[in-house]
């Protein structure tokens, strides 16, 4: 039995996917089960929390070889990031007296730093909270998803991908979220490891590259346009993040483009992605 949790999300979804088609038993902490109700279909077994309940947590662990755990996004995190910081505590106070034979954690390239971060903060707190944790634990630090550039089948269409890279030649870590998947469901029932694990995931992609192959998936000549500074905040509230609350998220790309986020941070594992941003485009298109 494997815990896996943001089951309703993209990496979490893929990552039961994968476990699932090795046959393997699924377990999955929920909010709520009419929207996990595709996952009680295939098996999963739900169990009813939230990850800032560490009893709720403690009692999804029991039995399992293995967890996947994750961090809910928050586009506009608190000043001290006081929602992180609570499901952290609360993870570890759970797997601290619950420890199951290993754990995986989801987190970000960039991680590895402690400040000028934004929205990666909580991730790097994440890695700090469970250094204390005495399971096996691997860190999975991704590149940006393939996926968040998904609205690009609408906006493509006028022949433009607007986004924060800058400039939009230069390269960053990318990676499709089947790929992480693929990748938490390999730790977590492959051969066993001591201590801790930090694994770089993703591949140096460029935004004119994702244009070009949005571009050939739409059909169209596609240009990635970058969002001039100014207009990232008028921007990132078209996109849903709350007006006044846009520092964090502003500040992520700034460490994006500043290159703090690409691969090679000494002493990690690389992996490279297998999934294009082409393939991703492709398959939101045939599902849509």
């Amino acid at each position: 039995m494997y815990l896996v949790m943001g089951i309703t999300g993209k990496v979490g979804g893929a990552t039961a996917r994968h476990l699932l088609k090795q046959g393997k038993q699924v377990r999955a902490l929920v909010r709520n089960r009419e929207k996990a109700a595709k996952w009680a279909d295939q098996g999963v077994e739900l169990v009813a929390g939230d990850l800032n309940d560490a009893t709720a947590i403690e009692a999804a662990l029991k039995g399992v070889e293995g967890a996947f755990v994750m961090l809910p996004a928050i586009w506009a995190p608190s000043a001290d990031f006081k929602e992180t910081k609570d499901v952290i505590v609360s993870y570890v106070e759970a797997l601290t007296k619950t420890p199951p034979t290993r754990v995986v954690a989801l987190s970000s390239m960039g991680a590895h730093r402690t400040s000028g971060l934004g929205m990666i903060t909580a991730l790097a707190l994440l890695e700090q909270g469970f250094r204390s944790l005495t399971s096996p634990v691997a860190f999975v630090r991704a590149g940006g998803f393939f996926e968040n550039f998904l609205f690009g089948l609408q906006a493509g269409q006028g022949g433009t991908l607007p986004v924060f890279y800058d400039p939009i030649n230069r390269k960053s870590t990318m990676v499709a979220t089947n790929d992480i998947g693929a990748e938490v469901a390999k730790l977590l029932t492959g051969p066993s490891w001591p201590g801790h694990r930090v694994i770089e995931l993703g591949s140096m992609v460029s935004a004119d590259e994702v244009a070009g192959q949005l571009g050939e998936v739409l059909k169209l000549d596609v240009k990635a346009f970058a969002i001039p500074r100014a207009g990232w905040a008028e921007a990132l509230e078209k996109f849903g993040v709350p007006k006044g609350q846009t520092g964090p998220a502003e500040q992520m790309f700034e460490s994006v483009n500043a290159g703090w986020m690409d691969l090679g941070v000494e002493g990690t594992e690389q992996l490279a992605g297998t999934t294009s941003a082409r393939e991703v485009f492709a398959a939101a298109q045939e599902a849509a």
